[in-house]
């Protein structure tokens, strides 16, 4: 077991602190709209084809303060955990990961989703990202069941759900509309004995 896996118990009011050995994750603070700022225009043509397209004011300090609350607020009532992703120990921001569309009743479910600034992709952040977010999902959250859905063209995003235990289960078509085009995409789900999470829980 990685020292990661569970530190996830330090909570604070503006919501949880998830810790790795070299990544946390927590809610987005107004403070943070420089950093954003910088990581999402100089990525924009990276992002922008897996994405819906981008509003007029979609970088404004105005629209991150709005997006901030609403965070707070859609967490605060068990909705979603709109997380963003930073580097230890200098607090780089690397990208973001959404824990959302939470499921309670006979469902116990969630849909993830995840971004990362150019700079930074490719270096392995997301895959540790969620390794510390899988195992809050399951224990902090009690959740049952990820899912997480991705153009099939958009092959590291595959290979990514691949390699932290996700499992294929089919083909939705025109699921989303991303860049101004309706989508097909590649659902994927997780269960807690899937991945290297499900064989330390089993006897």
């Amino acid at each position: 077991m990685t020292r990661s896996m569970f530190r996830f118990l330090s909570r604070q009011p503006e919501g949880p602190l998830l810790y790795g050995d070299a990544h946390l994750l927590r809610l987005a603070r107004h403070g943070d709209y420089g950093q954003w700022h910088s990581l999402r225009s100089e990525s924009r043509g990276f992002l922008q084809p897996w994405e819906p397209r981008w509003r007029d004011d979609e970088l404004t300090a105005p629209s991150f303060r709005a997006r901030v609350d609403r965070g707070v607020d859609e967490h605060r009532a068990g909705h979603s955990v709109p997380l963003l992703l930073f580097e230890r120990p200098g607090m780089t921001l690397l990208g973001g990961l959404t824990i959302g569309y939470i499921r309670r009743g006979a469902a116990q479910s969630c849909m993830i989703g995840y971004w990362m600034g150019e700079r930074h992709a490719g270096q392995g952040h997301m895959e540790s990202a969620l390794k510390i977010a899988i195992p809050y999902i399951y224990g902090q959250l009690q959740l049952h069941r990820i899912e997480a859905a991705c153009i099939p063209e958009n092959w590291k995003s595959v290979r990514l759900l691949e390699k932290t235990g996700f499992e294929r289960e089919g083909l939705l078509r025109q699921y989303l509309k991303i860049n101004g085009e309706w989508r097909d995409h590649v659902m994927f789900s997780r269960l807690p004995e899937d991945g290297e999470f499900g064989k330390m829980m089993r006897p």
